[in-house]
């Protein structure tokens, strides 16, 4: 992808410099929050257990869960590690994506306000409680901040098969796209139909998600038409979505396929919907509750 390094976004907090906290135990915020992030943890999880990581998200609800962790990654007692040149310039493309989406979406969303975009190392507090990195970037609808951990696009890239730098553009951009849910009423909406209605909580889970994909892809659709895009940019995108599909972390995880677990969508689904939002433009085009 084109893009131009200058300084940092307004809406960049950078506290890696911050020495890290945390205990045994991880909230995890509510389903609007959790994004493409928590499947990557659910996968690292069922690696090291053995366990099927779509049991696992049956104990996330509206409010906040917990997973106990290995006593071994505490880092508390780390001292901050000084700011490597892959992880400069990592910040920097986040920086330039952040301010290009959010100026995408004032154009396409009357009273958009700007999100934030939160750099930690190992683990953070956030509006929807502490965060161990291994969640993988997610956002908070209570603070309104995307919070990541650069690392994990080393296990974007290496575990999940997702490299690129539009890979990494398309996993700030669906987390956007549920900054956007929440502007728009979306998130909580859903969350309460979750509430009234449990027995449909994970098809709207899936149709959430879904959204933020295409919502992820009307962005991508204005960066083509301004000539941003380089060849093979598309296909990385549509690859990262892919990979994070419900079927696939099902069958890396060497269980058998259960869609009624499903609670981000399939592969095809996945890639299908930030499709969809790259060939139309058109946030209009994005009702996945509809479908």
């Amino acid at each position: 992808m084109k893009w131009t390094r200058g300084g940092r976004s307004r809406n960049l907090e950078d506290l890696r410099g911050r020495s890290a906290g945390g205990g045994m135990r991880v909230p995890i915020g509510g389903r609007g929050g959790l994004g493409l992030g928590g499947i990557l943890v659910l996968l690292a999880i069922a690696w090291l257990t053995g366990t099927n990581p779509l049991a696992l998200l049956g104990g996330v609800d509206d409010g906040s869960a917990s997973l106990p962790l290995d006593p071994s990654s505490d880092v508390a007692a780390n001292a901050p590690e000084p700011e490597s040149a892959l992880e400069a310039e990592r910040a920097d493309f986040l920086s330039f994506v952040l301010d290009d989406a959010q100026s995408v979406w004032a154009r396409l969303l009357p009273g958009y306000r700007d999100a934030k975009l939160v750099l930690f190392r190992d683990f953070v507090d956030s509006g929807c409680g502490g965060a161990q990195a291994a969640m993988g970037p997610f956002y908070c609808p209570a603070d309104q901040k995307v919070y990541v951990d650069l690392g994990f696009f080393d296990e974007l890239s290496r575990r999940v098969g997702a490299p690129g730098d539009f890979a990494q553009a398309y996993v700030l951009a669906h987390e956007i796209g549920h900054h956007v849910q929440g502007l728009t009423g979306t998130g909580r909406k859903v969350r309460e139909l979750q509430r009234e209605n449990p027995q449909r909580e994970n098809a709207l889970s899936v149709r959430l998600e879904l959204q933020a994909d295409c919502y992820a892809g009307v962005w991508a659709h204005s960066t083509e038409r301004r000539e941003l895009l380089e060849r093979g940019d598309l296909e990385e995108g549509l690859g990262a979505a892919a990979a994070v599909g419900d079927d696939r972390i099902q069958q890396m995880s060497g269980g058998g396929l259960r869609p009624e677990s499903f609670t981000h969508g399939s592969a095809a689904e996945r890639s299908d919907w930030f499709e969809r939002g790259y060939r139309s433009g058109d946030p209009e085009r994005c009702d996945t509750f509809a479908s």
